[in-house]
């Protein structure tokens, strides 16, 4: 399958290097160019991509802004935000992840981790190393407010105390093969679990779902050990 992208940069030289990068691989196409938030939004809805590539930064209507119509768009399900910064642990970055973007990547990273990043992403899977995710909980996400609190919480009403554990292990940063050990299963057991955990409260990828972990209180409570 194809991986089609957009990408969203001011930056005409960052946008060169980055469709080169892109149109050296068989397996993604380059869409689209946007060089502000606007433009990505109108051009999401018209070429409906698979990922966007977008900028923290950009000018015109905001990466954060974009980002939450382009995720909250009912025509654009299957797409993902994939945000670039400079800075991993950024104020913007955790706005970004409750605006509904699937992870981010810091500018520095290789070509091939670039590429790696983009196929994680579209095939559903989220973007957030551990230590940043542990990170941007504890500075940036700050207290959620009572009524996110109470409207999460409802949401996980559902869920068993497996499923709780398993959530509250992702909001801290865990990986699959870590969460693997606890449980004592393989991690495609853990993926498979985690998947079910998302599908049951209607969240889009692992990275909403560090969101709603926060916003409904779990995080940072500790999981018990159950086996």
């Amino acid at each position: 399958m194809t991986i089609r992208v957009l990408l969203a940069d001011d930056q005409a030289l960052l946008r060169a290097a980055l469709r080169i990068l892109l149109d050296s691989c068989d397996d993604m196409e380059l869409v689209a160019e946007a060089t502000c938030g606007g433009e990505a939004v109108a051009l999401a809805r018209v070429h409906r991509p698979d990922v966007v590539l977008m900028d923290i930064r950009v000018p015109g209507t905001d990466s954060l802004t974009a980002t939450s119509e382009i995720c909250a768009d009912p025509g654009l399900p299957e797409t993902r935000v994939l945000i670039l910064t400079t800075h991993e642990i950024d104020s913007g970055v955790a706005e970004a992840l409750r605006a509904g973007a699937s992870g981010f990547l810091g500018k520095d990273v290789t070509a091939d981790a670039l590429l790696d990043g983009i196929r994680t992403v579209a095939r559903g899977d989220s973007l957030l190393s551990p230590l940043a995710t542990r990170a941007l909980i504890t500075r940036f996400l700050g207290a959620p407010a009572a009524d996110a609190q109470q409207s999460a919480a409802a949401g996980l009403a559902a869920l068993t105390g497996r499923d709780r554990d398993v959530m509250t292990w992702v909001a801290e940063g865990r990986s699959n093969a870590e969460i693997a050990v606890q449980l004592d299963v393989s991690p495609l057991a853990v993926r498979t679990h985690v998947r079910r955990v998302m599908a049951e409260l209607g969240v889009r990828d692992r990275a909403q779902l560090v969101v709603m972990a926060h916003r409904s209180g779990m995080f940072p409570a500790q999981p018990s050990m159950r086996t």
